[in-house]
């Protein structure tokens, strides 16, 4: 069945992708790679948890569908098991669409943390964030608006933008899945397309 040879493929791939998107989430716990004192002084957007819900939890439901597909030997409705398989490939499309949610909140969340810049504190001695409209992103010498943590511009923009690109990925990976479930509801066992490496009939 080539439409489960090719979720399994996409779900090997999230794996790799779920975890580097926790880690991201929780590296940005530290900003600048340093412990701060209190957890007001963290950026907001962290604890939304984009990484770890978005990309990492919600992630892990179409993960275990896709993977389980391969080897699906449904016996089917009536039975009929192309019947069978075609209701699991049909319910993998759907939970696809979960984990496209998932990682659609962890890109919503990194977007406007990149364009909203980090929480730090200012020559006033108060924390805030001191930047409009993702300015600083062209003009680095507003960097020095932050007097500490210190790095914490390029820490926030690096862990957030590889959110950004996890949550993009997943979100690519996720919309293929949804179309390899269609098909495979609609076509059942099929002449394998290469995909994945799956030439050939099954």
């Amino acid at each position: 069945m080539c439409t489960g040879s090719c979720a399994k493929c996409l779900g090997g791939t999230l794996i790799p992708l779920s975890v580097f998107g926790c880690l991201a989430n929780i590296l940005l716990f530290f900003p600048g790679g340093k412990v701060i004192d209190g957890n007001k002084q963290l950026s907001e957007e962290v604890w939304f948890f984009g990484g770890v819900l978005g990309s990492g939890a919600l992630m892990l439901f179409p993960v275990l569908m896709f993977l389980g597909l391969k080897n699906n030997d449904c016996c089917g409705c009536c039975g009929n098991e192309s019947c069978g398989k075609r209701f699991a490939m049909f319910t993998s499309a759907i939970f696809a669409v979960i984990g496209f949610l998932g990682a659609g909140y962890s890109f919503i969340i990194s977007a406007i943390s990149i364009n909203k810049g980090p929480k730090c504190r200012l020559a006033n001695s108060m924390w805030d964030y001191p930047f409009h409209n993702g300015d600083y992103l062209t003009d680095k010498s507003l960097w020095k608006k932050c007097v500490e943590p210190e790095n914490v511009i390029p820490w926030n923009l690096t862990l957030f933008s590889i959110l950004l690109v996890i949550a993009m990925i997943q979100m690519v990976l996720c919309v293929i899945q949804v179309v390899n479930g269609l098909l495979g509801t609609l076509c059942g066992d099929c002449q394998c397309c290469g995909c994945c490496r799956g030439d050939g009939p099954v």
